[in-house]
């Protein structure tokens, strides 16, 4: 296990918090699926979660403040013909979502700025390409309308959503199963994590891998790698006896980590989350009932066990806030939305603090919504760092414009009408509407007239 040295961090106190049960989103029948993705999708606006559906897969999409029970006609989005398996919002846009599914395809949606009123099933775009189930999709974090998929066939591939087009296929490089995906901070370079126990760093423009590790973990079970915004790798897996155990790795030298701990013995596969401004991961083990947090810096042993957060009821899946959605004003660091088998619950990570002033040292500039490239200046070869924003006056969302497909044009207007384009103008409405009544009158006296004729000719 860890030691517990008293070490001198921000983080040492941070404490976690459920929220109460009129703020949880009840009666929500969460999937069953067998896999392991977090089944659930958070951003300032929208919690998404993965749901049962028959006859298809589908996810609910909820605006954060509609809580309490989740009525069963709720409307969903519905348009797969297999059950969901991964759900993504895009970081630049807060009304797109991406789904990938059993049924082989991925498809973009936009979801109308104050959520659904029916049943959504035809997308912006469908994605198509891929030969078994998608199991995996991520957007890119710094160019506008990138999306990463991964699938049962072994092949991972990187669309222009724009377009529609696939513009990357990755085909040769994994040869099983692939348990993760995770873009770096500028999305120069992807990392995976394989069936093959292989962790691999790849450049996707260039269609090479620039390191790997075999047997990063030596058991058998799933492995997760995410990269850190230093640009080193951080894993999670298995050793050889079943121990669960989360790693360190600097992809300039792979061939031993930084850093290597043991846990556990339990089986469920451990979900990462990682905020780049605190550098502090979040470890959720789907059939846990707790969450671990660990503190990452450049001072032995780089991985700093921090705390423990317990529940008594097991989690399903997770979602992870950005740090745009957070409540500064209440030292929030993390909001997670642990799901349960019939309900969704919120949990919110706080540090203590006795002022009331703006924390900046808890709250660095973030990642904001604004992409730093076009989807053309990325595959041309341009990186760009993310555009950051400020906290300190609590996050303003601006206008999202409408996803546009080139190739399709399908989207060229919102979803849902908003009301003021539907009461525009309402003497124009009553100038179209009076012809149609004046042409009324004109056909009713003119059956008028027939019917007297017709009458006076029976008379006669």
């Amino acid at each position: 296990m860890f030691r517990r040295v008293v070490r001198q961090s921000k983080f040492r106190h941070v404490f976690g918090q459920a929220v109460k049960n009129d703020q949880c989103y009840d009666d929500i029948r969460v999937s069953r699926v067998t896999w392991d993705s977090a089944f659930c999708a958070v951003n300032p606006k929208f919690v998404a979660i993965i749901v049962e559906a028959s006859g298809g897969g589908a996810f609910l999409v909820l605006p954060l403040h509609k809580t309490g029970r989740i009525d069963k006609a709720y409307p969903t989005v519905c348009g797969h013909t297999g059950p969901v398996l991964d759900i993504d919002w895009c970081p630049h846009n807060d009304q797109v979502i991406a789904s990938g599914s059993e049924d082989c395809t991925i498809m973009v949606w936009q979801i109308p700025e104050n959520g659904l009123v029916t049943s959504m099933s035809e997308p912006v775009v469908v994605l198509e390409g891929h030969s078994k189930r998608v199991g995996i999709i991520t957007w890119h974090p710094t160019a506008r309308n990138i999306l990463l998929s991964a699938g049962c066939d072994n092949m991972i591939m990187i669309w222009n959503v724009g377009t529609g087009e696939a513009l990357i296929t990755l085909e040769d490089m994994h040869p099983d199963v692939i348990y993760s995906a995770c873009w770096n901070r500028s999305g120069s370079l992807i990392c995976t994590a394989c069936k093959d126990k292989k962790v691999r760093v790849i450049d996707p423009r260039k269609e090479e891998i620039i390191a790997e590790k075999d047997k990063a973990h030596e058991g058998a079970r799933p492995m997760r790698a995410i990269f850190l915004s230093d640009g080193n790798v951080f894993t999670t897996g298995f050793s050889r006896m079943s121990e669960r155990q989360l790693a360190l790795w600097n992809p300039q030298n792979m061939e031993e980590p930084i850093s290597v701990h043991e846990m556990d013995t339990s089986n469920g596969v451990l979900l990462p989350f990682y905020d780049p401004d605190t550098n502090v991961v979040y470890l959720c083990g789907k059939g846990d009932s707790s969450i671990r947090y660990f503190e990452i810096t450049d001072e032995a042993p780089y991985v700093h066990y921090l705390n423990t957060f317990t529940t008594k009821e097991p989690q399903r899946g997770m979602g992870y806030m950005t740090k745009r959605g957070l409540d500064v004003n209440k030292c929030e660091i993390a909001r997670f939305y642990k799901l349960h088998e019939r309900k969704c619950e919120p949990i919110i990570m706080t540090v203590p603090r006795k002022s009331d002033l703006f924390q900046d040292d808890l709250y660095p500039d973030t990642a904001g919504p604004d992409p730093a490239l076009e989807a053309e200046e990325w595959f041309e070869g341009k990186n760009g760092e993310p555009i950051l924003i400020s906290l300190k006056h609590g996050y303003i969302p601006g206008k999202n414009r409408d996803l546009k497909v080139v190739k399709k044009n399908i989207l060229d207007n919102k979803p849902k009408m908003s009301k003021n384009t539907e009461n525009t103008n309402p003497a124009t409405k009553t100038a179209t509407s009076a012809p149609s009544i004046v042409s009324v009158f004109k056909l009713l006296h003119v059956d008028a007239l027939e019917m007297r004729i017709l009458f006076s000719s029976l008379r006669s």
